[in-house]
């Protein structure tokens, strides 16, 4: 399937802090509205309150490197975020993302070329994102991380699976 998201567009180098805040970490629940709230407040002040569902963000290379917290990858799930598309991702953020739902994509060809505020399709299938009228091909995700990310993340791909077994 091929959709349109507007573009928010960051550097190299945003590590957990700045995408969320640490100084909310044991002050924030697990209410998806106030993670939103905070959502890169410290980098990008307009985003919590601008963001649409469906946007994206495209950044550099070692997007959520810093601490494990998983509140770095649900404050922009919360937030609507579809995907982040990065040169490249810190490891632990990377699979953060997939357990909680969130696509991320590492195809550094199509980072220096985008424009925030601009938008581009990406279209999972053929692995593929078009920005004006340009094609680039990032690597395959494998058939169970686009499972787990379509299901919400992989507590509901389980219980998913568990269902289907039944």
């Amino acid at each position: 399937m091929n959709t349109t998201h507007r573009i928010w567009k960051y550097g190299d180098n945003v590590n957990t802090d700045v995408i969320f805040p640490g100084k909310y970490t044991y002050t924030v629940s697990h209410d998806p509205i106030e993670l939103a709230k905070h959502a890169l407040e410290d980098l990008d002040p307009n985003f919590a309150s601008q963001v649409q569902v469906g946007d994206v963000i495209v950044a550099g290379r070692n997007w959520g490197n810093g601490s494990s917290r998983e509140q770095a990858v649900t404050c922009l799930v919360h937030a609507g975020v579809k995907a982040v598309i990065a040169t490249s991702f810190a490891r632990i953020y990377y699979r953060n993302a997939i357990n909680n739902g969130l696509l991320v994509i590492q195809c550094p060809e199509i980072v220096p070329v985008v424009t925030a505020g601009n938008s581009l399709s990406i279209d999972i299938e053929e692995s593929t994102i078009t920005y004006e009228s340009q094609t680039y091909g990032f690597p395959r995700l494998p058939d169970v991380v686009q499972d787990i990310v379509t299901a919400g993340g992989i507590i509901p791909y389980l219980q998913n699976q568990t269902l289907t077994e039944e």
